[in-house]
């Protein structure tokens, strides 16, 4: 046990530990030239994503959940489908889209007989560019758990602010989102994390991040200690962003105190309020998922018999193999440390088992830095040894491997399995497994016939959600994949870096395409938890009532 925490905390801890390295002239050459616009650009990109995100994701989720208007139960599950679309494929869609030569420009040209200096264009490859795409598919984050708090609350609470005399609309303001705080907060800080985390985006903008600065401190300067340096300050903002969610909960506690559960009024809206509503649920659906998703097959139809080929089959099982494998390798792990914490009595390695959760908030690239030097130096003393004793230098045996880039995956996402199985293993009771063993089953067969059964959806859920991520993971990927391997997500990123975006729609469209599996799923265990709500009808507010 004690060995599989280790592997997962040690990259954490080898990158941190590089604050305290000495990096020579390097760190000095970036602290004063491009270490201020990777903090002036990352402090901009979390304030831009955090705010559209809050009022896109917050504003829909109380409209869907507290309102009634036109396609209404369309936009509940329709809002989570920018969740399939990854960051760097949008970027690279809204690029072929918007930019002079694309169809956008060029249409309107066409139409009006224009010339490039007849009208100003805003500029896409920007840092507000990349906050806009970001905010479109990072907005579910909040949505989700906005949507879920929401649902979860009872009328009653808000009567009784009612009988104090505030209005509906003051009801909602000091009673309803206050309940909400705490999901709102968790949604904005995945949504920051994930941020974070984006390589492809940042890039192909030309917006300078502590993603992008690491991976040019590495490749462009040959520096992983170097590197490592600055993944160590980026690892500050991480923590930073977790802290302040963590502190924005404190002690205090968000009850429903309600013996009775009566479901949330939904105020009729009518007129421009209901136009307003519509309008606001169908921009991000539109503009997150239905105009990117349609360039994609579009572009995708003109460049299939070019790229679809015998190739791009070999590229998809690969990506499709080494996603299986993560997926297992982690559910695997994460079912070990469970089980384990579950069975310890100490506090110590109880904690120890979450800390290896964090791993999630840590972005891939910075992941990679602390796998690569590790992994190397074990490298050089083996084959140290190897030359001494028997003459014979093996070469690489765990960096430049696979063994490095599944790791990398373990450690990124084992909080979504580790998460998920936890919650799972809360449903089992003690006492369930007491009465088994009195009735003469054995310890495997208590896990087979009660323990499986019980958890097999969280791990079904856990391993299709690594599966998709794994496919869309392009940092870690970029950085630790051995040679000769490739995958979607790498070759969606090669085309998009010369400029092929049409040659880039189909590997794109295919991890879209996967990326739809989640968001079902995560629709579904949505209207399983609001069918009981609903079912107990629907308190209407007239629209007349004031707000």
């Amino acid at each position: 046990m004690a060995a599989v925490l280790a592997v997962v905390l040690l990259p954490i801890a080898v990158v941190l530990a590089h604050l305290f390295f000495p990096t020579g002239d390097l760190w000095a050459h970036l602290a004063s030239t491009v270490l201020p616009r990777y903090v002036a650009n990352t402090l901009w990109l979390i304030a831009g994503v955090g705010v559209l995100t809050l009022i896109g994701g917050v504003g829909a989720a109380w409209l869907v959940s507290l309102c009634r208007f036109p396609g209404r139960q369309f936009f509940s599950w329709a809002l989570l489908l920018p969740f399939a679309m990854p960051a760097y494929v949008i970027a690279y869609t809204y690029t072929g889209l918007l930019d002079f030569s694309g169809p956008v420009q060029t249409g309107l040209r066409d139409l009006f007989g224009w010339t490039g200096d007849d009208y100003a264009a805003p500029n896409i490859r920007s840092l507000t560019g990349a906050i806009v795409m970001l905010s479109l598919v990072l907005y579910p984050y909040v949505y989700l758990l906005s949507r879920s708090a929401f649902l979860e609350q009872s009328i009653c609470s808000l009567e009784v602010s009612r009988t104090l005399g505030c209005t509906p609309a003051q009801a909602m303001w000091r009673v309803a989102l206050p309940l909400a705080r705490p999901s709102i907060v968790a949604g904005m800080a995945l949504a920051l994390l994930e941020a974070l985390n984006e390589f492809g985006a940042m890039q192909h903008f030309g917006v300078d991040t502590f993603t992008t600065g690491i991976f040019r401190v590495w490749l462009a300067d040959g520096s992983p200690a170097g590197a490592a340096k600055l993944a160590s300050v980026f690892l500050i903002f991480v923590f930073a962003i977790l802290a302040l969610e963590r502190r924005s909960r404190g002690r205090a506690a968000f009850h429903q105190l309600s013996i009775r559960y009566r479901p949330l009024p939904g105020w009729r809206l009518h007129g421009w309020r209901a136009a307003f509503a519509v309008v606001f649920c169908a921009t991000p659906v539109a503009f997150g998922f239905a105009v990117p998703a349609g360039a994609l097959a579009w572009w995708t139809w003109l460049s299939a018999a070019e790229v679809v080929n015998a190739d791009f089959f070999r590229l998809t099982l690969t990506s499709v193999a080494l996603a299986a494998s993560a997926a297992v390798l982690t559910v695997a792990v994460a079912l070990f440390l469970a089980y384990a914490a579950r069975r310890s009595a100490s506090r110590l390695f109880r904690g120890l088992t979450r800390l290896a959760a964090v791993g999630y908030a840590v972005p891939g690239a910075v992941l990679a830095v602390g796998i690569v030097i590790p992994l190397a130096a074990l490298d050089r003393q083996i084959n140290a040894i190897g030359a001494e004793a028997f003459g014979v230098s093996p070469g690489l045996i765990f960096n430049g491997t696979l063994f490095a880039l599944l790791l990398a995956y373990a450690v990124r996402f084992l909080a979504i399995s580790h998460g998920a199985i936890d919650g799972g293993l809360t449903r089992i009771t003690g006492h369930m497994d007491d009465a088994a063993r009195t009735l003469g089953v054995s310890a495997f067969g208590v896990i087979r016939r009660i323990h499986a059964p019980m958890l097999r959806p969280s791990i079904a859920a856990a391993g299709l959600l690594i599966f998709v991520d794994v496919l869309k993971e392009l940092p870690a990927t970029l950085l630790l994949r051995p040679f000769g391997i490739d995958t979607l997500a790498l070759r969606t990123y090669e085309y998009a870096t010369d400029e092929q975006l049409v040659e880039a729609a189909p590997s794109a469209l295919a991890i879209v395409l996967a990326g739809i599996l989640p968001v079902i799923l995560l629709s579904r265990a949505m209207r399983r938890s609001s069918e009981p709500h609903e079912a107990a009808g629907v308190a209407p507010i007239a629209a007349g009532a004031p707000l």
